[in-house]
């Protein structure tokens, strides 16, 4: 996706399926989320995060051309940690456990959630998440201007622990990803619209800036699986 010329308080969303976002700051950073060999940016990123529950969240072989791979992972056992400060952006991580990974021995620290801070906002990717949040975590975390929630509802967590997710996290735009096809976001959707507003979007790309984001939690569907 091209991207266009951006405001220094704006950034550039595209969602390209599945759990892979391309963020884009003012600067022209691109940030591609569970980066992997199957759904992927056009251009090479100049940063990939990876989360390891399964090879569609990962790559092994990431292009030497991505300046910074981060994976949500710590090969050596323990929670990876991140904390990438690179031109107008800034990137952190939370991590959390998983049920179980590509590698069989994944459970502990297996996902990270990503934080990445630009054009004064936070945008959260949850990654692979499989359990509610420790207050610990949702400390850590802070407060988030956009989040990228996965809504399968099977293979993460079930809708109504996401929910209660979302609900502790308050960020004011709330995007679905990880859901598959169009039943599992139906689910979705008829169980958070009396919790909060839902707006279909006709492009998988939106421009945000703080003065755009709604002033209550609401829910954005950006097409794509």
């Amino acid at each position: 996706v091209k991207s266009v010329a951006l405001q220094p308080n704006q950034a550039q969303i595209t969602f390209a399926g599945h759990s892979t976002f391309e963020i884009t700051s003012p600067e022209g950073v691109r940030i591609a989320t569970d980066y992997n060999d199957y759904i992927r940016p056009i251009e090479f990123p100049d940063i990939a995060t990876m989360n390891r529950a399964h090879s569609t969240h990962y790559t092994d072989f990431p292009s030497p051309k991505i300046k910074h791979v981060l994976r949500g992972w710590n090969p050596d056992g323990g929670p990876a940690k991140h904390d990438l400060e690179y031109k107008d952006v800034h990137v952190r991580n939370v991590a959390t456990n998983t049920r179980w990974g590509d590698s069989g021995s994944y459970g502990a620290y297996g996902n990270s959630i990503f934080i990445f801070q630009l054009a004064g906002m936070c945008i959260g990717h949850l990654g692979h998440l499989h359990h509610t949040l420790t207050p610990e975590q949702l400390a850590a975390i802070g407060q988030l201007d956009i989040v990228l929630v996965p809504v399968d509802g099977a293979y993460t967590m079930d809708v109504p622990g996401m929910v209660e997710v979302l609900r502790n996290l308050r960020a004011r735009l709330i995007i679905p990803m990880h859901y598959f096809n169009q039943f599992t976001l139906t689910r979705f959707v008829d169980r958070v619209k009396g919790e909060f507003p839902i707006e279909e979007s006709t492009t998988n790309t939106i421009v945000v800036s703080q003065e755009t984001l709604p002033p209550e939690p609401k829910v954005l569907i950006l097409p794509g699986m």
